[in-house]
């Protein structure tokens, strides 16, 4: 391989690998600044006003046009999961 043509490749390498690192980072600081988001769904996830709302969902009470993922209690469960789940990952890496 020629030296100009190593070169080249490595900048590929090089210019993959810092968009990577870019990405990952600002992922990492959006994860970090949703630290208090986890916080308070795991309190009313564990609270009586979930389930509360979650049975209002369930007789119809609440508007059609209402957004109700944190009531899909599957859908909480595993975005809790999930979150912790790379929260421990994080904490884990050197």
């Amino acid at each position: 391989m020629e030296q100009t043509d190593r070169i080249k490749e490595m900048e590929r390498h090089y210019d993959r690998l810092q968009s990577a690192v870019s990405a990952v980072d600002a992922a990492l600081a959006v994860f970090r600044e949703a630290q208090n988001d986890a916080d308070r769904l795991v309190v009313y996830f564990d609270s009586p006003d979930w389930r509360t709302d979650f049975e209002a969902d369930e007789a119809g009470c609440l508007p059609q046009d209402l957004k109700r993922g944190v009531l899909s209690e599957d859908g909480l469960y595993n975005l809790l999961d999930d979150y912790h789940r790379l929260q421990t990952l994080i904490d884990s890496t050197p």
